[in-house]
């Protein structure tokens, strides 16, 4: 689609120099999720991969768990009052005898791309049950030195970051350090599912030998995701919240915050962590 990054006239001020110059800008634009023709969700994103990013977020709130259970998803003809295409609104039909939830006001969500999914019942409503728990065996190990790498690769792999300096990523590597797949956008929530929904068409979940790594925090949402796609770990380059670090905990999930260089911290699953038994301060 070539919509990723969009050019805007900025004035540049470099050392007292002023000069007017255009400047390259990751494209932010509402994507509208339907489900069987009905609306299901709002989300700001950066357009690109659009099918994967509706397909992923069915998986994070549990209404599909396989690719099977999708018989089509298309752009929506007509999506404007005069008939116009703007390709965003994309409609998901599952599968005949596939149970459709019920679509309420309280189902009917906005997401932004800075705070991801809001607007929920409870937190209730959030703790979805997984189709694909963790149960890696045997476990997935990793060395605290392969980790640090990871943020590295994963920031050679950015391609759009590189012309804007304005996107998130998230990447999913083998327990070798190998990259997989990454994917970019506006919000680390739609990366995420971005790649879980391109993992699903692919056949390959559960994704249950391998490390979720992610630009920004570590927010209960993105643990959910991660959960939800039966990911055993999640490494992220900033913090974690608290609800995220006991969702990690009740789930079985290795949850890796501040990753940068050789230093980290591990907040949940340690058993993952090949590293000598740590002091306990308290």
């Amino acid at each position: 689609m070539g919509r990723a990054t969009e050019r805007r006239r900025t004035i540049r001020i470099r050392d007292g120099a002023v000069s007017a110059r255009p400047d390259t800008l990751v494209a932010e634009e509402p994507l509208e999720i339907r489900l069987n023709g009905k609306p299901l969700a709002i989300t700001m994103r950066t357009p690109g991969d659009d099918f994967a990013l509706a397909a992923g977020f069915l998986v994070s709130e549990g209404v599909i768990g396989e690719g099977s259970e999708v018989r089509s998803i298309v752009y929506c003809a007509g999506a404007t009052a005069d008939g116009v295409n703007t390709y965003n609104v994309v409609d998901v039909k599952l599968a005949p005898g596939v149970v459709v939830p019920d679509i309420t006001l309280e189902r009917n969500v906005y997401t932004t791309s800075s705070c991801g999914l809001c607007g929920k019942a409870s937190l209730d409503a959030v703790r979805t049950t997984t189709r694909h728990p963790v149960a890696d065996t045997p476990p997935v190990r990793v060395t605290p030195e392969l980790l640090s790498v990871l943020p590295d690769r994963l920031r050679e792999a950015q391609r759009v970051f590189d012309r804007t300096g304005g996107l998130h990523a998230a990447a999913l590597f083998s327990p070798e350090g190998e990259l997989l797949d990454v994917r970019e956008d506006v919000g680390r929530h739609n990366a995420v599912d971005k790649l879980v929904g391109r993992a699903l068409t692919d056949g390959r979940l559960p994704l249950s030998r391998t490390v979720l790594l992610v630009s920004g925090r570590a927010s209960f949402e993105l643990v959910q995701k991660a959960v939800m796609a039966g990911i055993p770990m999640l490494a992220a380059v900033s913090a974690p919240s608290s609800l995220a670090v006991d969702l990690a905990a009740e789930s079985g999930l290795t949850l890796v915050g501040f990753l940068r260089g050789a230093s980290m911290n591990v907040y949940a699953g340690d058993h993952r962590i090949a590293l000598d038994a740590p002091a306990d301060t308290g």
